[in-house]
């Protein structure tokens, strides 16, 4: 890597030149940076998590963030179930949006979308050359995770979107995102995760997820335990921001049923006092996606007392055409193979009577691999209500992966079932659709690494196999 300097005032200081011309290359340049998501133990510090080499780094950038209207949205499950319904009614409604997200599955540009587009691989190799610069500029090191939200919302200025929905990465507080004044502030369900960074309560976790409430900015939640929104409340008066709940002045109820032209789905009404909501279908499965989905229709509500314009019908047929990958995502149909990234107890435990809700079977085979952080003993209780037959593996692409006869060991102990191991998700696959007949299915959850390696596989699978008759496997669809 060459130099070069830049004449100012004083002292001659170099600066990186930096070689980014093609997308290889400025996916290898970020995949260079630290990355916490995939590192097998990190300690919670002022060097690990600060928002100033952001601030910083943006500042470089003429501060695009500033730029831009935005929706921010942080939660330990359903962020990126709300954050996707917001997303797809503004598209609805002709707005041009920006979404922002993770983890990705397959393709790291997952993360960076307007009106459900991933940004271009053009685009995305010139913003990583310019971050990268302003950070050479700046004399800071961004890690992985502040380089994607810098170039997020420097193509987000770049592009004018009307609304740019940030789902927090991790946390709030000190998350990178949080140098942002939104539009509106949401939090979504708040359980026990990632102890390191947030801490060992429910109270402590709030406290984090709270801190992205700002002066002057309404934030939304919904029913959450009494220490959380006692949490909730407390920081939002201290900050000066208005909170409301779902529920508690905001009328709300849901109901589960099925439809012939919907199957099975949940119909919720919401009221405030500007808009009556009455009967919209969730699009999403799982009965615990109503309340996912009463959050995004408050967030609307905001938006149309500031000014904007959601005509009904566009509205509603924006939030039918929400799509979320890796989340009850029945990707093949023989054998039929449901992909989740239930990555924690919470999620886990939502998951495992949706599926049979949904999707209707006689047998379930889970193949399951999780990192080794998670809270392993509880995700494993709430395996064994569900699966009639567990596979172990792990997901090559993270050393944060637990190993899969440490985990077989555990719920063996736990739950007194029996259950295999295989050291890769290829044998998984294979041992599972050797045991399940046609009106069997395959879940594939415990983390969003697994779930993108099981997409990939399958699609590479199926290239393969394209020229010939698959007997296996076949796309769902």
């Amino acid at each position: 890597m060459g130099t070069t300097t830049t004449r100012r005032r004083g002292p001659a200081r170099t600066v990186p030149k930096i070689e980014i011309s093609t997308f290889p290359q400025a996916v290898r340049f970020l995949n260079d940076r630290v990355n916490y998501e995939r590192m097998r133990l990190v300690r919670s510090s002022q060097e690990t998590f600060q928002l100033d080499r952001m601030r910083s780094l943006l500042a470089t950038l003429d501060n695009p963030h500033e730029q831009v209207r935005m929706i921010h949205v942080a939660g330990t499950v359903g962020k990126g179930s709300t954050t996707a319904m917001i997303a797809s009614m503004l598209k609805g409604c002709g707005y041009a949006v920006g979404q922002f997200m993770s983890p990705h599955l397959i393709d790291l540009r997952e993360r960076i979308t307007m009106n459900g587009q991933l940004i271009s691989r053009s685009d995305f190799c010139e913003l990583t050359k310019q971050v990268a610069q302003a950070a050479a500029r700046a004399r800071c090191d961004p890690t992985y995770f502040e380089m994607m939200t810098a170039i997020a919302f420097k193509y987000f200025a770049d592009q004018a979107v009307d609304m740019a929905v940030i789902e927090v990465g991790l946390g709030g507080r000190l998350d990178s995102t949080n140098v942002i004044t939104p539009e509106i502030s949401v939090v979504t369900r708040i359980d026990h995760d990632h102890a390191q960074f947030l801490g060992n309560t429910l109270a402590a976790i709030a406290g984090e997820k709270a801190g992205i409430f700002k002066r002057g900015v309404p934030a939304l939640t919904y029913d959450q335990p009494p220490e959380v929104k006692t949490v909730l409340r407390a920081v939002a008066e201290e900050v000066g921001a208005s909170l409301r709940i779902i529920g508690e002045g905001i009328d709300f109820n849901s109901r589960f049923g099925t439809s012939s032209s919907l199957g099975p789905h949940s119909r919720i009404c919401l009221v405030t006092e500007t808009s009556d909501f009455m009967h919209i279908a969730v699009p999403l499965r799982g009965e615990h996606q109503a309340l996912n989905c009463g959050l995004a229709l408050a967030v609307i509500d905001l938006l149309k007392r500031g000014g904007m314009e959601f005509p009904e019908v566009q509205l509603h047929r924006g939030l039918a055409e929400t799509v979320l990958p890796g989340r009850m995502e029945l990707v093949w149909d023989r054998p039929r193979i449901l992909v989740d990234g239930a990555h924690n107890p919470v999620a886990l435990a939502a998951l495992m009577p949706s599926v049979g809700a949904h999707v209707p079977y006689d047998s379930m085979v889970c193949v399951f691999g999780c990192c080794e952080d998670k809270d392993i003993s509880s995700m494993l209780c709430k395996l064994g209500l569900g699966g009639d037959k567990v596979i172990f593996t792990r997901a090559r692409s993270t050393p944060r992966a637990a190993d899969p006869h440490e985990l077989q060991r555990r719920f063996e102990e736990l739950n007194g079932k029996m259950s295999q191991v295989a050291p890769t998700l290829g044998e998984a696959l294979d041992l599972a659709s050797r045991a399940v007949g046609r009106d069997d299915l395959i879940c594939i959850t415990g983390s969003f690494y697994l779930v993108g390696e099981a997409k990939k596989y399958l699609t590479e699978l199926y290239r393969k196999r394209e020229q010939r008759t698959a007997r296996h496997f076949r796309p769902a669809g």
